[in-house]
């Protein structure tokens, strides 16, 4: 069994692949569609970050690969519905650094703020500048939040025990934490926000979300935070209103196209502006961020090859099975249309095998089911239902 994991992922992961039988492939950056597909022949689980773009043509080359780990929060680089039509599950660790990702951005609006970026740039540079012109403390000021998910609920939370002000904006139906105050539309939030921190998904429709409208809606004089994604944001439009002086300043840890390895040079718009400061896409970059995400997702992972557990899974239906301590186990992944589990269990019946145990989920156009029972199937019924108009693929354990 083969594990490929790119982009320096935490060590924990390549550990645990290991204790579960895994010959683990260890890279330290991204690689090409044209890379993957080299790469991928003989490859079982494949672990990524967000640089890798994992394509259709690289799902069609991959013929024996089982699951896809993203060992991050988004999974934009993956095309999850390729992945789903050819049986291949999509895990992330949606969690495990959301607190590193807060105190980045707390941070943030701190340094921002109290114009940390320049004081010690001209500290650097020999120049004592002592000045309190343009500094201000973040208590009693608005956070306004864009995105009120796992991260923006958090950051709300911390924010608030600064004494900020917190308001938010999500399409979703999403509760207040504390004393937030939901806002009925985003512009509302960017008349009433003096720092804007974006916390938005990657999904296509997200694309160029916030440009020069929205920074031209924003409160003069006030931050923007984008720890989210870099394809959200028109860049060229935030570079004028900084140097307009519309926006006070600006934290980035994300954009449109980042490097693909450890050294390789950055270019930016956004370079060498006053009171910006850029980061490497390192919100959730901690020691113990990238530790807990490695056990997480190479845990999901094994789990699902070994076991055939879909759980938090993004792209196939949900289903957790006990333990397999004794007995035989069957999974059954198959287009979603009435009879299909009849007829798998016509098959378990017509051998006279005791089913102990089955769980069922559906999700979209798949369906999934987990089988254990006393005896294994014969070989015959299992070719059966292989060849089923229905399969996508059945599995043995």
């Amino acid at each position: 069994m083969k594990a490929l994991v790119l982009e320096n992922i935490h060590p924990a992961a390549v550990e645990l692949l290991e204790a579960r039988g895994y010959q683990v492939d260890l890279r330290t950056r991204s690689l090409s569609e044209a890379e993957l597909i080299e790469s991928l022949a003989e490859v079982n689980l494949l672990g990524i970050r967000s640089n890798t773009t994992v394509t259709a043509r690289v799902l069609d080359a991959a013929r024996n690969l089982k699951a896809i780990g993203c060992f991050c929060i988004g999974t934009n680089q993956v095309d999850l519905e390729a992945a789903a039509g050819r049986g291949v599950g999509v895990f992330n660790a949606p969690y495990s650094n959301t607190r590193s990702v807060v105190e980045l951005v707390i941070a943030e609006i701190i340094a921002l703020a109290r114009r940390l970026p320049e004081k010690t740039q001209r500290m650097h540079d020999g120049v004592w500048d002592k000045s309190a012109r343009g500094s201000h403390e973040v208590r009693g000021r608005t956070l306004g939040i864009v995105g009120y998910g796992n991260i923006g609920t958090q950051l709300s939370n911390v924010a608030e025990a600064l004494g900020m002000r917190v308001a938010f904006y999500d399409t979703a139906d999403r509760p207040a934490h504390g004393n937030a105050r939901r806002m009925q539309s985003l512009e509302e939030l960017l008349n009433t926000a003096d720092v804007v921190s974006l916390h938005v998904d990657g999904r296509p429709g997200n694309a160029g979300f916030f440009g020069a409208e929205e920074f031209a809606a924003m409160k003069p004089r006030s931050l923007f935070i984008n720890a989210s994604r870099g394809m959200v944001v028109d860049y060229d439009a935030l570079r004028s209103q900084v140097l307009s002086g519309h926006i006070a300043g600006a934290a980035l840890d994300v954009f449109p196209v980042e490097p693909k390895a450890q050294g390789e040079s950055f270019d930016s718009v956004l370079r060498g502006l006053d009171n910006v400061i850029l980061t490497p896409h390192v919100g959730g970059s901690t020691q113990e961020a990238q530790e807990e995400i490695g056990w997480f997702v190479a845990g999901k992972l094994a789990g699902f090859a070994l076991e055939g557990s879909t759980a938090l899974s993004v792209n196939l239906p949900r289903v957790l099975p006990g333990p397999l301590t004794a007995g035989h186990r069957l999974g059954f992944l198959h287009r979603n249309v009435p009879g299909v589990l009849a007829g798998l269990n016509a098959e378990f019946a017509a051998a006279g095998d005791n089913v102990v145990d089955q769980h069922l989920s559906t999700r979209d156009h798949l369906g999934y089911v987990v089988t254990d029972s006393s005896e294994p199937l014969p070989p015959q019924a299992i070719e059966r239902l292989r060849r089923s108009e229905h399969c996508l693929w059945l599995r043995t354990w």
